[in-house]
């Protein structure tokens, strides 16, 4: 079974308020890039991912007339991609949804969201005072069933630690301590309920965009560790870990060169920043299973960038690439089927 995480671009912008995708020259969110050529760019990448079931970061809207559900289906089947069913949970009010794309030839799943006592739905605490923070993008919790075996995934598009907005040095470290401090949270509530799941024996699989990775940022020194590292369970027996070797090889190696998952023009000088912020973690059964990981890079991927059709339409389609994980599912007895 192969799932891909992708964070595409401010995907709602190339629909219309009845799902319709939109193939005209009118400027996509994306420079320079119009909405015909980024709807095609998504597509050309879509099929060349071959996916079982995509978790699709900044996924088009749900709320008012707008049905971001709609608006994938229709997207899939005009772009004749294999995963033409669409399951989106709680909504966002930010624009920006988590959506599940799939083959139910090959799968069944459904929302099924889950709260404990060490992480209640999607109500966090800072650990200052009475400071409340929610999720603005809820995770996607999923139960699937595919190939005679369960397995849950969460989808993640966790806060941005980008300061927007600051007027001046002093406004910008107060944002980013801010935004960090709302972005280490909510990575403590997903690792609180990665241990649920593993306290229940499930196989998981926690994908998507966290925003976060090893030594991205001041604040992370602030702070002792990145997001990455809470979720991980890094300091943790290795049974109570998950594990993505991209980010391994980040946090063994800090001083090497670091896989990367997205490549941003930064202001000023509009200088290119390649970050490692997209992730597939797995729980330690799944990683017994010969799992494979793949980062789309059209830049790190030789295989990628000798294809020209496709390194182009990676690089029109959004400013990350996609992750893909391999499963050779072998969870009889592991998990019980979806009811």
């Amino acid at each position: 079974m192969r799932l891909a995480t992708w964070n595409v671009a401010w995907f709602d912008r190339l629909f219309d308020d009845a799902g319709r995708p939109q193939h005209d020259d009118a400027p996509s969110a994306r420079h320079g890039i119009t909405r015909a050529q980024q709807l095609a760019g998504i597509a050309h990448v879509m099929r060349a991912l071959d996916a079982d079931g995509i978790v699709v970061v900044e996924a088009p809207d749900t709320g008012g007339s707008r049905d971001g559900m709609r608006a994938l289906e229709e997207f899939a089947a005009e772009a004749g991609l294999r995963t033409p069913e669409a399951l989106i949970g709680f909504r966002s009010h930010t624009q920006q949804e988590i959506a599940f794309l799939y083959d139910p030839e090959r799968l069944r799943a459904r929302h099924d969201p889950r709260a404990s006592a060490k992480a209640p739905r999607f109500d966090l605490h800072a650990g200052r005072g009475d400071t409340r923070i929610t999720w603005s993008k809820p995770p996607l919790e999923l139960a699937i069933e595919a190939e005679g075996a369960a397995l849950r995934l969460i989808g993640v598009h966790a806060k941005s630690k980008t300061p927007h907005g600051a007027q001046g040095p002093d406004d910008l470290r107060r944002i980013a301590v801010e935004n960090r401090r709302k972005q280490l949270a909510q990575c403590g509530w997903l690792h609180a309920r990665v241990e649920d799941h593993l306290d229940a024996g499930d196989s998981l699989v926690v994908m998507g965009d966290f925003n976060d990775g090893p030594g991205l940022d001041a604040q992370e020194r602030l702070f002792g560790r990145s997001g990455i590292e809470i979720v991980l369970g890094e300091g943790e027996v290795p049974e109570r870990r998950l594990y993505d070797p991209h980010a391994a090889l980040a946090l063994s190696h800090p001083m090497a060169a670091q896989p990367a998952t997205a490549r941003f023009a930064v202001p000023p000088d509009w200088r290119i920043l390649s970050a490692l912020l997209d992730y597939a973690m797995i729980s330690p059964d799944l990683r017994a299973d010969a799992p494979r990981w793949r980062i789309w890079h059209p830049f790190d991927d030789p295989g990628i960038y000798a294809d020209t059709a496709l390194r182009e339409a990676l690089l029109a389609a959004s400013d990350h690439f996609p992750v893909t994980l391999d499963l050779d599912l072998d969870l009889t007895g592991k998990s019980a089927p979806i009811p």
